[in-house]
């Protein structure tokens, strides 16, 4: 993918984020909902869990590198040099249960990279890591918080209720997504409900969906798969009947795959027109004819065990992955950015206490 070099990127300034009067309120709410949601899950399973993205289906160890004599543009942070880090993988699904694959939901991976050097945020001070967390699709559901509030509400009242009912609705949801696809559309709401066409995950394109500084300018995120291997994934279909169809099929690839790496480049899109390309709502797609996404690094996970029973899970617990972790050059913006920062929090702390297991970063040297 060749970059353009004449692109003319936004250059950030403070009042272009513009905080709803009610935020703060609403945000609060958010917090109590997630709260309720995680409270009740581990109430019914005996442990805590995230209140979103729960259940886990592989932690892989990798390295990221980036990309040498990248255009000025795009040379900026933690990108502005070249490098390499270590790098932790995480993928997931976002409820807050842990529901079977029959369930088929959208898919998420989150990304932490080690011993970043740099100015941090000051929610970050105390930490040497950079998160990146990104969905299978390249806008969220929803403009902001107020929106969203509603669909958690609406979510929190099913949680840990009828699994039955909610494999059988998946499998009502999955078939109208394929008719609606058939003729074109695609309906994220429909896939967020359950009808995520049960296709491997590593075949995926993954997107930040939410905007965040890219030095002086602003970006979205995104992780792509390139190598061979990965990209004949794509569109792959699953085992539907397999309650952990994705952990299986991910540790499948990496422990009996051949010993072929895989590789992913981290790709960016630089803001170049506020008005077709907003800050704050994060339901809109930045057209890609106004700014393509271009490969900045390069992701590459080698063979391994990308789930150890028990083990994993004690991981797991012990991990917390948030956009927050992050140099002040890649500062996440807009208001569901801003939600984030303070719904995460408020999970991390509970999911410590109630499993007594603190959460930490991990120490790893760079690479």
């Amino acid at each position: 993918m060749s970059p353009f070099t004449d692109i003319q990127p936004v250059v950030f300034t403070p009042d272009m984020e513009q905080p709803a009067p009610d935020e703060i309120a609403t945000i609060t709410e958010l917090v109590e909902v997630f709260l309720g949601m995680a409270h009740t899950v581990a109430d019914y399973e005996g442990h805590a869990f995230r209140a979103v993205h729960a259940k886990g289906h592989a932690l892989l160890r990798g390295k990221l590198t980036v990309l040498k004599d990248l255009p000025p543009a795009y040379a900026q942070g933690l990108f502005a040099q070249p490098g390499e880090y270590n790098a932790i993988m995480r993928m997931s699904s976002p409820p807050a249960e842990q529901l079977s694959d029959q369930v088929s939901t959208p898919r998420a991976i989150a990304l932490k990279l080690m011993s970043v050097p740099g100015e941090r945020v000051p929610e970050s001070r105390d930490h040497d890591t950079q998160d990146f967390l990104m969905v299978n699709a390249p806008a969220f559901t929803r403009p902001g918080p107020k929106e969203f509030l509603r669909d958690a509400k609406l979510l929190a009242t099913t949680t840990e209720k009828a699994p039955e009912a909610k494999e059988m609705l998946s499998t009502v949801l999955r078939t109208a997504e394929k008719v609606i696809e058939a003729f074109g559309g695609e309906s994220e709401t429909l896939k967020t409900m359950g009808g995520e066409p049960a296709t491997h995950p590593l075949g995926d394109t993954f997107y930040a969906q939410t905007p965040f500084l890219y030095g002086p300018y602003m970006a979205k995120f995104a992780l792509a798969p390139v190598s061979p291997t990965l990209v004949a994934l794509t569109d792959r279909p699953l085992d539907s009947e397999d309650e952990d169809a994705q952990r299986h099929a991910i540790s499948a690839f990496f422990h009996d795959g051949g010993g072929a790496p895989a590789e992913w480049e981290l790709r960016v899109q630089l803001c170049t027109d506020l008005e077709h390309m907003p800050i704050e709502d994060a339901s809109v797609e930045w057209p890609q004819d106004k700014s393509p996404f271009v490969a900045v690094a390069s992701l590459v996970m080698p063979p391994q065990q990308s789930w150890l029973q028990g083990r994993s899970q004690v991981e797991e617990d012990e991990l917390a992955f948030d956009p927050w972790h992050t140099v002040a050059a890649h500062r996440p913006l807009g208001a569901l950015n801003r939600a984030r920062k303070v719904v995460l929090a408020a999970s991390r702390h509970f999911r410590g206490a109630f499993n007594r297991c603190p959460i930490h970063e991990p120490k790893l040297r760079r690479a």
